[in-house]
């Protein structure tokens, strides 16, 4: 009973501060590799283990639905290698893909699953594919994400205006050594009641050098 209200004494806190832009979060770390123009850096991720939820619907209530479903699985809905619900920190960013064909400016097309959301909260590096709980819902699904080279273009507001900042991603990186090797996504690190100025967001896509 203590352990379930120290966690959500720690959560408050986290929300409380994070209106303010400031964030507690454990982050997935990374190697800076180039920044090829303003706001926009290429980073080494190393494998990153994730909880992932996709259904098959792109709209506000699909997202939201989504967050619900892997906020409850770092809540408790899981079991952990004692058997028992084991909470879960929260971490950034909030990975949030819309599978969908899209046309490239450069230098790829690629084509994926109309009509579906993807959203994945990374898991504490504490945790390992062996150790991480187990979701009690079948649509949280555990994964590894692999090793990847991703670019970035950060921006503040409500995130609301990914698209268009995912095509400036593109275009920004047409001038560059660095090409695009798939469809580009959104990555969010703050709670949606953020002041909206003091709000991280950024456009991602990976790369690989031309």
């Amino acid at each position: 009973m203590a352990s379930d209200v120290w966690y959500y004494v720690v959560l408050v806190t986290e929300a409380i501060l994070g209106t303010f832009g400031l964030r507690l979060y454990e982050e997935p770390p990374y190697t800076l590799l180039d920044k090829p123009a303003d706001h926009i850096e290429i980073r080494r991720y190393g494998p990153r283990l994730a909880a992932e939820v996709e259904l098959d619907r792109r709209d506000d209530a699909g997202r939201s639905q989504a967050f619900g479903l892997l906020f409850s699985y770092i809540a408790g809905a899981n079991r952990g290698s004692a058997g028992a619900a084991e909470r879960v920190a929260m971490t950034v960013p909030v990975d949030v893909a819309r599978p969908a064909t899209i046309a490239m400016t450069a230098p790829v097309e690629t084509a994926g699953q109309d009509g579906n959301v993807r959203m994945r909260f990374f898991l504490p590096a504490r945790y390992t594919r062996d150790t991480a709980p187990a979701p009690t819902d079948q649509r949280v699904k555990i994964v590894t994400v692999p090793e990847q080279t991703v670019a970035t273009l950060r921006f503040s507001g409500t995130g609301r205006d990914l698209a268009p900042r995912e095509q400036a991603l593109i275009a920004a990186l047409a001038e560059s050594r660095w090409k695009p090797t798939g469809a580009p996504y959104g990555l969010f690190y703050d709670a949606p009641f953020t002041i909206p100025f003091l709000r991280r967001n950024e456009a991602a896509v990976a790369v690989a050098p031309r």
